[in-house]
């Protein structure tokens, strides 16, 4: 996997560097839900009803991290990443 930094996206070991930070801490209610803060889902452009994907990093058998990502932004990085690839495919699939 490349480490360089990819168009729009914080998803490189050398962008992590200067990306990645403490935004706030939140607290889980009796309910299991999180409240993000009003300056987090300004900054981060999310608004009611938006879609976030959780992704979660193991470590040892045990989820140590979670990460949350809009999922209108996965699924374009899936489709850039997996686009070429089922277009190859494809296209060989023409040759026979």
């Amino acid at each position: 996997m490349s480490t360089e930094k990819t168009e729009g996206s914080c998803f490189s070991q050398s962008a992590c560097r200067s990306c990645c930070r403490v935004e706030s801490v939140v607290s889980l209610d009796e309910r299991g839900q999180i409240l993000l803060p009003k300056d987090l889902r300004r900054k981060a452009n999310l608004r009611a009803g938006d879609k976030l994907a959780v992704i979660s990093w193991d470590k040892d058998g045990e989820i140590c991290c979670l990460t949350l990502i809009k999922a209108d932004t996965l699924a374009a990085q899936v489709s850039d990443f997996l686009g070429p690839l089922v277009k190859g495919m494809l296209a060989g699939q023409d040759d026979r």
